[in-house]
């Protein structure tokens, strides 16, 4: 089962341009969360704000329980309809790592602590990845600078890009990310930091 980018739904040529570099990277972002968080099949995993496919696109052979705010009939496993700013319906450390990729800059900056709050309540470790501020390219539209520019001016912009909703877009910077979820480690591309991860490992993997 292939995973499909982000970028395979945009529009314009923008958009179809990046859909293989995005899917190349979430397949090496894949590798190394394997290897760093010593998953195998009995890993019980969470992927909150799961989308579609998410995480069990790349590993379908995974203990993956997604979970996403809206319905996603075409999701091909466990899935549980829930918003992760409030209680989700799971026990404390109920999961051995909760993995959110690209999810946190989607959510109000008022509800980042609800977010993640929850995260770390459910599961023992985690993985969560977002978009560093300092990357030239603003990834949903794919415009150079756009998340530098202030809302108003950005609405004007954003029309030019590849598309995603721009006033759901909160890039977060590297303190704010560590100040949720612990220590982050950059992803690079090329010279540039293209995203950050918090990683905790949970203790027996």
């Amino acid at each position: 089962m292939a995973a499909p980018s982000a970028f395979d739904r945009a529009r314009g040529p923008l958009g179809k341009l990046a859909a293989p570099v995005s899917r190349h990277a979430r397949r090496r972002r894949f590798e190394q969360l394997i290897e760093l968080a010593r998953i195998d099949k009995s890993t019980r995993i969470v992927d909150v704000g799961c989308g579609g496919l998410g995480l069990i696109g790349l590993g379908p052979e995974l203990n993956i329980t997604g979970v996403d705010p809206q319905e996603r009939p075409e999701y091909p496993g466990r899935l549980i309809r829930a918003d992760a700013t409030e209680r989700l319906p799971f026990d404390d450390d109920e999961f051995d790592l909760a993995y959110a990729n690209s999810v946190i800059e989607h959510i109000a900056p008022e509800r980042r602590e609800a977010f993640a709050s929850e995260v770390r309540r459910v599961a023992r470790g985690w993985w969560v990845q977002t978009p560093a501020m300092s990357f030239p390219i603003e990834p949903h539209s794919l415009l150079p600078g756009a998340h530098w520019l202030p809302i108003s001016a950005r609405r004007r912009y954003w029309r030019l890009g590849a598309g995603s909703d721009v006033d759901e877009i909160h890039i977060l910077r590297r303190g704010e990310l560590e100040a949720l979820f612990g220590p982050a480690f950059r992803e690079r591309l090329g010279p540039f930091t293209k995203s950050w991860i918090a990683f905790r490992r949970p203790a027996h993997m």
